[in-house]
């Protein structure tokens, strides 16, 4: 008889009667010795079998015997999980070791530090920090020939940049420790943090322009906080900076993130901390050079007119990120953002009234401001059920929604293409689309080449899209990239020119 066992890994499989077992007639008693499976793990009470005549032809219908033997005595020890294979346990320990960071050489540390310094100085070049340059003409402006408070300030001004460029770098890579694709100028990929920032800046910008003052709602010593430490309000002013030009990229600091991502924590850190110090850098060489300062015209009557003029670029920021939460959130979500931030500055208004009737406001505006966030609310932070589409203007090249696997397909048949990762947030980003990737002379390149042109929207957190960044050596956008077959991909610089894409086209 040929013998079955339904439990797997018991019996040796495949065995071979009068070679790998015995078995034997005694009258009407049959009996067989079988080999356990040396992977055997189980010991089961009942061992269902099937029994089958042995020497069938091939011609012969099936036959068989079902039968659940019970087991008497005690099962042999079952032999333990089978082991690793040393070539197995190799890979899989040159695998770990290859997904830890390595360090960096001192040469490429080095490298990495100058490029996080030169692409933070630049970043003061990107209209994302324009806000914050009036506020630090103000401040210059404010502690006129003072030379000791403009150092302290250039220093805590500077310390602001730094530490807040480390934080942010920090939780980065902690986040990405923890599993998460995701990238530089990730916390704008979030709805609720774009509102948050909306609101900031609407207060900010009342505040500029005089609706109210931040000591009209604090205790009279809190409210000359300010004034007695003007370091702290440098500091602060640091980190705002910080919040507003994180999603900017400047040339040499795509290159350096990208860079500091795949290092060890500290290098890495010491990485942001470079790019704090370069963007910080004028500032502090300004405040400890005298020469500056005498170049602003004396404290006077036009610094209320000029800090008034800058509500107006603050207000352009907050239409800004309402756009961006547009494409996050779609137009309900941007609706009710506008409607929260009315209601929230009627209430700012109502606290700088006097008396019962400002009691009775805020009061109203408050409960009225409440219901409406529980209301709309979470229009703001639903995503769109559906990707935001690829804009296209009539007249213009059709762009493609970018996907790995279109890349691939567009690879295999030999096609040429050019990447444009963006970002509604990323302010160089819309410069450059509405610029040299809208020149007609570009464009009929892209046409002669046969280029197709695919747009990557990381507005929203797209973990293809950064595992695409991180495979280039980026890790935030915006990064223009021309595919060829048979050639390495070319990544173009952040602040892309007309001449470069040419030159980059005309060696297809």
């Amino acid at each position: 008889l040929e013998v079955f066992a339904e439990t797997p890994a018991v019996l040796v499989p495949a065995a071979v009667p009068g070679q790998d077992w015995t078995q034997a007639w005694q009258g009407d008693t049959w009996t067989a010795s079988l080999p356990l499976s040396p992977e055997r793990g189980a010991s089961p009470a009942h061992l269902p079998l099937v029994l089958a005549p042995e020497g069938r032809s091939a011609g012969d219908t099936p036959q068989g015997w079902h039968t659940v033997a019970a087991v008497e005595g005690q099962w042999s020890r079952a032999a333990p999980l089978t082991g690793v294979s040393p070539a197995l346990a190799a890979a899989l320990a040159a695998n770990q070791q290859a997904s830890q960071p390595l360090a960096a050489t001192g040469g490429a540390l080095l490298t990495a530090l100058l490029g996080g310094l030169m692409g933070g100085l630049l970043l003061n070049l990107m209209p994302c920090v324009f806000p914050v340059l009036a506020i630090k003409v103000m401040g210059f402006a404010r502690h006129g020939n003072h030379q000791r408070a403009q150092r302290l300030g250039g220093l805590a001004y500077t310390a602001g940049v730094v530490l807040s460029f480390m934080a942010l770098g920090g939780l980065l890579l902690a986040l990405r420790a923890a599993g998460e694709q995701l990238g530089w100028g990730f916390q704008l990929q979030s709805p609720a943090v774009v509102a948050v920032l909306a609101l900031l800046f609407t207060l900010i910008g009342l505040n500029l322009a005089g609706v109210f003052e931040f000591g009209q709602f604090v205790p009279g010593r809190l409210a000359t906080l300010q004034a007695r430490h003007p370091a702290g309000d440098a500091f602060l002013t640091g980190v705002l900076a910080v919040a507003i030009a994180s999603p900017c990229t400047a040339p040499f600091m795509g290159a350096a993130l990208g860079f500091a991502i795949d290092m060890p924590a500290p290098q890495a850190l010491a990485v942001f901390a470079a790019l704090g110090l370069g963007m910080a850098l004028p500032y502090l060489l300004a405040a400890w050079v005298p020469a500056v300062v005498g170049w602003l015209p004396r404290p006077g009557a036009w610094m209320d007119t000029f800090r008034r003029a800058m509500a107006f670029p603050m207000f352009a920021t907050v239409v800004w990120l309402v756009w961006v939460l547009g494409q996050q959130s779609g137009i309900d979500g941007a609706g009710a953002l506008l409607a929260l931030l009315v209601a929230g500055s009627s209430v700012v208004w109502a606290l700088t009234l006097r008396g019962r009737t400002r009691v009775v406001m805020v009061l109203v505006l408050i409960a009225f401001t409440a219901w409406l966030a529980s209301a709309i609310g979470p229009h703001i932070t639903r995503p769109l059920d559906t990707p935001a589409p690829v804009a296209n203007t009539p007249g213009a090249a059709q762009w493609q929604a970018w996907s790995a696997e279109r890349v691939a397909e567009l690879g295999a048949a030999g096609k040429p293409v050019f990447v444009d990762f963006t970002a509604a947030w990323c302010v160089t980003c819309q410069y450059n689309k509405r610029n040299t990737l809208a020149d007609a002379d570009v464009l009929a390149d892209f046409a002669r080449h046969g280029v197709t042109l695919l747009r990557a929207d990381w507005t929203r957190r797209d973990s293809a899209i950064t595992a695409a960044l991180a495979a280039l050596g980026r890790n935030g956008v915006p990064v223009y990239v021309l595919m060829a077959p048979g050639r390495a991909p070319l990544v173009l610089t952040e602040i892309l020119s007309v001449s470069e894409l040419r030159a980059a086209l005309a060696t297809l």
